[in-house]
């Protein structure tokens, strides 16, 4: 799978920024204001960051063989 560099990009900041940001800020205001299962959606959002961190990995190091 070879992703063109806009989207390697886009995926690399949804990873490292994006997820990460949104678990920590659901999880910090999720028991303040009542919000639905706390802990569930944050371990899904760190779920699929690791999940979208490894297919990044495995493409950085297909991309960095050729």
């Amino acid at each position: 799978m070879k992703l063109n560099d806009k989207v390697y990009d886009v995926l690399k900041w949804i990873a490292l920024i994006f997820l990460p940001a949104l678990a920590v800020l659901y999880g910090a205001l999720a028991p303040t204001w009542n919000w639905f299962e706390p802990d569930k959606i944050v371990y899904t959002i760190v779920a699929l960051d690791t999940f979208l961190g490894a297919l990044l990995g495995i493409s950085t190091i297909k991309y960095n063989q050729d």
